[in-house]
């Protein structure tokens, strides 16, 4: 964490620095060199190693920490403000009336599922993930490399990300691609620019083209877009404002190639009319007819990106169908000439071979002052049948809206006499008419009672008089408190929420006639059991009618001759965010791989439409679409690649390239060469160093010197031959006794101590290759077993076992131990703390268990919950660094549960006292937690937080005490909220102190009873 590299800051000199100082000062005698290292204690200026573990890697998901407030990054749709969370629900319960006549279910249920529905969709979505802006290179340049074929990123220079995301798609049309890069700019203009914009135009080709050649044929992983977004940058007054002007950037980025190519095209157009390619490209034209105060119109325009209104529509072909039509055109086909109505049509005549759609997705709200983003979804499809909207199929598309038009007035109508069959009655509440009689049916043959429902309540006066005002409320279902406690009579019961569970056994369970012949019996159940299958007949016979005026409407122009334009969806790009702030990417069709892939910055990773779909769709996230690219599928042009003219070969790398770019691209990669080469360099000199500085030591640890301070992990203390440091001793001594009785050559001490610690070494290497069950982790047995799981570096694994081996009871004298003290391997500090943090995490898993398997469920709580937060945190380093996370997620969930379970019951007994220490639990531990289970999106935790909140939610309407109404109307939107913050957490419980030997028995007990658990029950 950022105090342990704090204190690393604070270390003294590097290992290889400190070992040359001790030559220096001891003119080559080992014991002088000895006696300096042991007794020096100056602290040194020290190299910042912390840049080795920053990654190039996008931190896709960031994490909010027990204990921690959300980071100040995170979108939050949600807020605080209980007004909307009232409005929320006010709108969910407008909105069930209407499902309520199609399913059946109660207002009151259909509110409940909305809210909550919600509330995790919006605690996914801002709980989800945020962005590193800005990337930091790592030291490493294998880290930087490209691996074979794949495609190159683009490094993120601070508010560039949608930068990076247009010029991908641009990119990869790979006749885009090769018109950028076989450039050349005006002969007339070499020398010196006539104009401003030649003078801007121009430069910003050339570096447009050196970034496509590195693009094409770099070593690198990924690279630096600056000279060409500099360019593009300063032709706007505000550098503050990339993120709101995205749209500005990209159709500026978009003009310049436009009047580069117009440059080059005049000077080539040798008497013709100049072809601009770029126009070629990403230019349609359309037909506009129309009527402008009674006056018929028609006209030819051209569009680029054709711009689209979101708000309102449900998937792409709505959005164009309202683009292509303004106001009333009604009068565009009649021949009323004087008519005072105004509207047109857009009817396409040439559409662009790269068809780009500019979805507007922000507005200005008036009364907030302020751009809000549209997050609603909007679907589109991966290919797009464009031909109702070209001009040559005016007619039949007319023909064909008229017929949907007709057909939709067909449905209203027939949704509209559904509506009287499932919305039937007078009152407020509504109900489906099948039901209502099939209500009736069970009323009348329900088995009749003789007598009155209150004949068992004691309706006499109590103290004080108030029997008049009693008997109307208990007529109501209702008891209140009498206004005195009776003293010496017997207390009339009060009434109790959820009393269904407690009524008297002999009453029924529902009313029923007082009485009812068989022959009445006979007549009703005939006349409702065929009012009834007439009923549902009639329902059915609509819905059927229903559904195939549907499918009707889709297939509309399903007909092969309106399928003849295809346009494939080529690049979609998202953002993630608000209006004023968020991220751009990327996701680009590879038609070879045939395949999605994600360009998100420097990152490129392989995807699917399904991911695509759920990032840019919109609805339920604040990541959506905001530009869609479609390509002609009839013109492979775009996307094909070249191929050598005399061998017939793919033209691939350095091969596609012109010849200045292929030397500038060669250049910047024997740079990159140059610096791995240094590395590697580097690296080897280091090894030697240490391999050298590990050979003195292991002669210092034979030598004679006055002990020095000791100070190892706990996990390797050596305070006395007890315990683990005992059990450490045996195991090297054993190994030293084994290296010793093998039939060599008389060994050298340093020869013995290199072979004991190589047989100790194959030892723990044996149990870390035993493929074992989870009670018997050898990880927590020896830190070396850890350390092998999880690929810790040879040298972590030499100096540790040196420091075994270092113990002050063994032959091998412990002024090792002191010298390996001020030996500063910084990793080597790291992996132990991780080892630390290990044991740690397991002790809370440990005990957290132990407490749920007793069903101290408000203890365990704690423990199951920071085992789980620091076992992820251990997971983000490697597979083997902590526990199973599924496992941890199950008890921590199952506990969180059963504390639930448990507060809702004392909140069901009605009892003061049990009512209170219900919601203190719920208060205090469960909604505390909710966020946690939120985080990281995994289904089963989403289920638990929706069944939590249900069963609360359950109570709403139900009849009870107004003083537990009061108390649950104050508790549901602190239950209900979706506020990404944790307002408040308890600390992490203080752990006890175990031996090696007590953690692994321990652990092992209670991992061994879990074993025994069905699978389903873990």
């Amino acid at each position: 964490g950022p105090s342990m590299m704090t204190s690393l800051q604070h270390n003294s000199t590097t290992d290889v620095q400190l070992l040359q100082q001790a030559l220096q000062v001891s003119n080559g005698d080992l014991a002088e060199a000895v006696a300096f290292l042991t007794e020096k204690n100056a602290k040194v200026p020290q190299q910042d190693e912390a840049t080795y573990y920053q990654t190039t890697q996008v931190g896709n998901d960031r994490y909010i920490s027990v204990g921690s407030q959300a980071d100040t990054n995170v979108i939050d749709l949600t807020g605080d403000d209980k007004d909307d969370l009232q409005r929320a629900i006010a709108l969910s319960l407008e909105e069930s009336s209407r499902a309520f006549r199609e399913t059946g279910i109660t207002d009151e249920e259909q509110a409940i599922s909305r809210v909550l529905e919600a509330s995790i969709a919006e605690n996914k979505a801002s709980l989800k993930r945020t962005h590193t802006e800005v990337w930091s290179d790592s030291p490493n340049p294998h880290d930087r490399k490209r691996m074979e074929n794949c495609p190159v990123g683009l490094k993120n220079v601070g508010n560039t990300c949608w930068f990076s995301a247009v010029i991908q798609s641009l990119f990869n049309l790979l006749e885009f691609q090769r018109l950028v890069l076989y450039y050349s700019p005006p002969a007339r203009v070499q020398d010196l620019p006539r104009n401003q914009k030649e003078h801007r135009n121009l430069p910003f080709m050339q570096e447009l083209r050196n970034l496509f050649s590195l693009m094409v044929g770099s070593k690198r992983k990924y690279v630096d877009p600056s000279r060409a977004v500099e360019i593009l940058k300063d032709a706007f007054k505000s550098s503050e404002s990339q993120q709101q002007d995205v749209s500005e950037f990209t159709h500026k980025l978009l003009d310049w190639l436009e009047d580069a190519f117009q440059m080059k095209a005049e000077e080539d157009r040798e008497g013709e009319k100049p072809k601009n390619p770029m126009v070629e490209l990403f230019y349609g034209r359309f037909q506009a007819v129309g009527v402008l105060e009674g006056k018929k119109f028609e006209n030819t325009e051209m569009f680029g990106q054709y711009p689209l209104q979101v708000n309102g529509f449900k998937d792409l072909h709505e959005c164009l169908e309202a683009a292509m039509i303004e106001g009333e055109i009604e009068s565009l086909h009649s021949s009323a000439e004087n008519s005072a109505k105004s509207g047109q049509e857009h009817w396409f005549t040439e559409l662009p071979p790269v068809l780009t759609f500019e979805l507007s997705r922000f507005e200005f709200n008036q009364a907030l002052g302020r751009p809000e983003k549209i997050h609603n979804k909007l679907e589109f499809p991966s290919m797009l049948y464009m031909d109702r909207y070209m001009d040559r199929n005016r007619e039949i598309t007319r023909i064909k809206r008229e017929e949907i038009r007709r057909l939709k007035e067909q449905l209203t109508l027939l949704q509209q006499r559904l509506e009287r069959y499932l919305s039937y009655g007078s009152g407020p509440k509504r109900f489906p008419l099948a039901d209502v009689l099939q209500y009736a049916m069970e009323f009348a043959s329900s088995k009749p009672v003789c007598t009155s429902p209150l004949e068992d309540i004691d309706t006499s006066a109590p103290p004080g008089g108030t029997t008049g005002q009693l008997m109307p409320a208990l007529r109501q279902g209702l008891s209140p408190a009498p206004t005195q406690a009776p003293s010496t009579q017997q207390r009339v019961p009060i009434h109790k929420p959820f009393t269904q569970s407690r009524l008297p056994p002999d009453l029924p369970m529902h009313p029923a006639p007082r009485h009812i012949t068989e022959e009445e019996l006979r007549v009703l159940e005939g006349c409702l059991h065929r009012w009834r299958s007439e009923v549902e007949n009639d329902t059915h016979d609509l819905q059927g009618s229903i559904s195939r005026i549907h499918r009707t409407i889709e297939l509309m122009y399903s007909d092969k001759s309106m399928m003849q334009v295809p346009f494939r969806l080529h690049a979609v790009l998202v953002h993630e965010g608000q209006a004023n702030a968020g991220h751009y990417w990327a996701y680009i069709y590879d038609p070879h791989q045939q395949r999605w892939m994600k360009y998100n910055d420097i990152s490129v990773t392989k995807s699917s439409w399904e991911e695509l779909v759920r990032d840019s769709f919109g609805g339920y996230r604040n990541a959506s679409a905001y530009c869609l690219m479609y390509i002609n599928d009839k013109k492979p042009f775009l996307i094909e690649e070249e191929f050598d003219k005399e061998t017939g070969q793919m033209l691939s790398g350095l091969d596609k390239l012109p010849s200045d770019l292929k030397a500038y691209v060669k250049e910047d990669n024997g740079l990159f060469d140059k610096e791995i080469e240094e590395w590697d360099t580097l690296q080897a000199r280091k090894a030697q160093q240490e391999k050298l500085a590990l050979c003195w030591f292991m002669c210092l640890c034979l030598c004679v010197v006055p002990p020095g301070p000791q100070q190892d992990p706990e996990y390797m203390e050596q305070p006395s031959p007890t315990d683990d440091s005992k059990h450490l001793q045996e195991d090297t001594e054993r190994a030293i006794s084994k290296a010793a009785a093998e039939k060599q050559e008389e060994r050298s001490p340093e020869g013995l101590l290199t072979a004991a610690i190589k047989v100790e070494y194959t030892r723990l290497l044996r149990f870390a290759q035993e493929d074992t069950a989870p009670e018997n982790d050898y990880r927590l047995q020896h830190v070396i077993v850890y350390f092998i799981h999880n690929q810790a570096p040879k040298k972590i694994l030499e100096r540790t076992l040196l420091m075994q081996f270092a113990d002050r009871n063994l032959s091998f004298d412990e002024r090792s131990s002191s010298f390996m003290n001020l030996w500063p391997l910084h990793f080597s500090q790291m992996w132990h703390q991780d080892y630390r943090n290990f044991r740690e995490t397991t002790i809370f898993l440990m005990i957290g268990l132990e407490l749920f398997q007793k069903k101290c469920f408000v203890e365990a709580l704690m423990y199951l919950i920071y085992s789980y937060q620091y076992n992820r945190e251990l997971l983000v380093k490697g597979l083997y660094r902590g526990h199973n996370d599924a496992l941890i997620g199950h008890y921590r969930r199952e506990c969180l549960l059963k504390l639930n379970e448990n507060a809702a019951g004392m909140f069901e007994s009605g009892e003061e006292p049990e009512v209170c220490n219900g919601l203190s639990i719920m208060n205090e531990l469960v909604v505390p937690c909710i966020p946690l289970l939120l985080v990281h999106d995994t289904e089963k935790d989403l289920l638990a937080v929706e069944d939590m909140r249900n069963r609360w939610c359950s109570y709403l309407g139900q009849e009870m005490e107004p003083n537990l109404q009061e108390k649950l109307t104050d508790f549901l939107p602190k239950l209900l909220d979706c506020s990404t913050e944790i307002k408040s957490f308890h600390d992490p419980p203080k752990l006890p102190t175990y031996s090696t030997l007590e953690l692994v028995e321990r652990y092992g007990r209670v991992m061994a009873s879990l074993s025994r658990v069905p699978a389903d029950g873990r």
